[in-house]
């Protein structure tokens, strides 16, 4: 399966010292899902009852994490993954795995990547600061502005006009049209 990450770190504080992992595995229930969480590593199986496929990854990862304070959230289309990183260092982790070969399979979550310089600017991901943000994402209601008196426009910006086409009698041809029809 497509496996997803990004990290943050921190010296000082344990909760923004942590892995972001997403392992894409469509349609497959919390009864199909074998998860086991170790300080070195990672190993998921499951099975997809509607497409009939078992999926299967073991990760070692580069260094330990602590599987009592990881996180875990099941959705239809992924498991998602917060692991805690065990060691409090500022710099990160150079990769993800403890062995430096590239898999096909293992991607960067850009979506939760954060540069190691900016990671204290960042905003969380978490979602319950926004509360009720409610129509277009916090905007203020505008029905109260005064609107209500504004004429309609035409596509021209003239509020009497209706027709756009008697205008069209003046224009000129464009440019090479005016040879072609003396032709």
């Amino acid at each position: 399966p497509l496996v997803l990450w990004a990290q943050r770190s921190s010296v000082a504080d344990p909760a923004k010292n942590f892995i972001y992992l997403t392992i894409s595995v469509p349609d497959v229930s919390k009864e199909d899902i074998q998860l086991d969480l170790k300080p070195t590593g990672v190993t998921f199986t499951g099975t997809s009852a509607t497409l009939k496929k078992k999926y299967h990854v073991g990760l070692e990862l580069y260094a330990e994490i602590d599987p009592a304070e990881s996180r875990v959230n099941h959705t239809a289309k992924n498991i998602e993954m917060k692991l805690q990183k065990k060691e409090l260092k500022e710099e990160y982790w150079p990769r993800l795995l403890k062995d430096s070969k590239r898999l096909h399979f293992l991607k960067t979550d850009f979506d939760k990547w954060v540069d190691e310089d900016e990671q204290n600017e960042a905003a969380d991901d978490d979602m319950s600061k926004f509360g009720d943000m409610g129509g277009a994402g916090g905007m203020p209601d505008m029905s109260g502005m005064g609107l209500e008196g504004m004429p309609e426009y035409s596509s021209s910006g003239n509020p009497e006009d209706d027709s756009d086409e008697e205008d069209d009698e003046d224009m000129p041809g464009l440019e090479g049209e005016e040879e072609k029809k003396a032709e």
